[in-house]
């Protein structure tokens, strides 16, 4: 969230980047809409002076057929909006959280970072703010629009999978779990291996807390809105997974994903075992230069999907090591996990500081790694500090794990 700042300001400041990064790949911006169709003209025209070449604009033939791909539109800015022709409502409207409250408060996580506190959310207010249909959508603005934001008709996506595939979707959190416990997700999956969809956070998230984006990835939704400005345990996920291509802020879709024959064959449980043996360099938390030396103990998560249907997590922790910071070891003792939904889990290793009698675990680093980049044998993980960085003091701190993988054999 900030407070109010110019339009202009954010395209100059796209437009700065892109001409120092003239390679990277397409810069997607999401617009909720609420300026007159005058407004809207300005916003088209800022567009169009201050981002010249940058800005992608679709001609009626480009939309025939597939999107194109991100390789296609490097350094280049892309809108999603809505384009003439269509007068589905898709704004951020939480309607559907109302229907699904309890969804986001009955999953448990043995990482109490990840524990998150809903505020009381008053129904009588929330139903006389709705989005007035049929806003006026300026053809000025629409035209420089390449993705079509719509509702979904009669919850049908049999509907959905025939629109032309730069209309595209968008859901909350809770919309998300009730459509993966109604068993919807193969058709889900099917849509999305040519449309987009866009997931975001309940509006009961008041403290800007976050949902786990593993359920959301697992059928195969591209884009997973997070809210950047809470370091907990799901945007640590988000990181660990982009991390894997460069940061570039792309990553390939697993090709289980993307196969026509059914989803659950492919996905063969795994058999995972993680000894932690040592730390180096792990600092204070927050990077201080002072005070007392850190008590480390290293909690071994993995995050997980059952049957495209719900999210998991199993987590260890290791022993106190007391006073030492510097080169602490343990017996590397065998933590050992089964993973379901091997292209989407994630292993988040978190190093804490043990508090005092009654006080919290303090954070000090963490690494989070897709199952599918993690190698066995014996390796050096770089750990992070809650803004995702390595600087200053955290340039050296790292974990010595091992690491056993095994396909799971099913008893006879």
């Amino acid at each position: 969230m900030t407070s109010k700042i110019y339009f202009r300001d954010i395209i100059k400041c796209l437009k700065v980047f892109l001409n120092f990064h003239p390679d990277t790949y397409p810069l997607v911006l999401s617009f909720e809409n609420h300026c007159s169709v005058p407004y809207q003209e300005v916003m088209a025209d800022d567009l169009v002076d201050i981002l010249g070449d940058s800005l992608y604009i679709p001609t009626d033939d480009s939309l025939l057929g597939m999107l194109p791909s991100p390789e296609d539109l490097r350094g280049m800015v892309v809108i999603k909006g809505r384009r003439p022709g269509g007068f589905e409502d898709d704004s951020d409207s939480e309607s559907d959280d109302e229907d699904d409250a309890a969804t986001a408060e009955g999953v448990s996580y043995t990482d109490s970072e990840y524990s998150s506190t809903y505020a009381s959310v008053d129904k009588s207010k929330s139903t006389t703010q709705t989005t007035p249909k049929n806003i006026k959508i300026s053809p000025q603005l629409a035209r420089l629009t390449l993705f079509h934001g719509c509702k979904m008709k009669k919850r049908n996506w049999d509907y959905s999978v025939m629109n032309p595939t730069h209309h595209m979707h968008s859901f909350s959190e809770n919309k998300v779990k009730t459509m993966c416990r109604q068993h919807k997700t193969k058709k889900w999956l099917v849509y999305n291996q040519s449309h987009m969809t866009r997931t975001y956070p309940a509006g009961s998230r008041v403290d800007s807390s976050n949902y786990n984006p593993l359920l959301a990835w697992s059928v195969g939704c591209q884009m997973v809105a997070l809210n950047f400005q809470t370091p907990d345990a799901p945007l640590k996920l988000n990181d660990g997974r982009f991390r894997e291509n460069g940061g570039c802020g792309y990553v390939l879709k697993p090709s289980a994903l993307m196969i026509k024959s059914d989803y659950a064959d492919t996905n063969e449980p795994t058999l995972l075992s993680i000894r932690v043996l040592s730390g180096s360099c792990l600092p204070k938390p927050k990077g201080q230069r002072s005070g007392e030396c850190i008590d480390p103990l290293v909690k071994v998560s993995l995050y997980d999907i059952i049957n495209l249907e719900r999210e998991i997590c199993t987590t260890y922790t290791t022993e106190v090591r007391t006073k030492n910071g510097f080169f602490p070891s343990w017996k590397g003792e065998e933590f050992e996990f089964t993973v379901e939904n091997v292209a989407v889990a994630m292993l988040l290793l978190t190093v804490y500081d043990k508090g005092d009698v009654g006080s919290k675990d303090e954070f000090i680093a963490a690494a989070s790694i897709p199952i599918t980049c993690l190698r066995e044998g014996y390796r050096s993980v770089q750990l992070f500090d809650a803004n995702n960085t390595r600087s200053g003091v955290f340039d050296f701190a790292s974990l010595l794990i091992d690491v056993r993988k095994k396909q799971a054999v099913a008893e006879i």
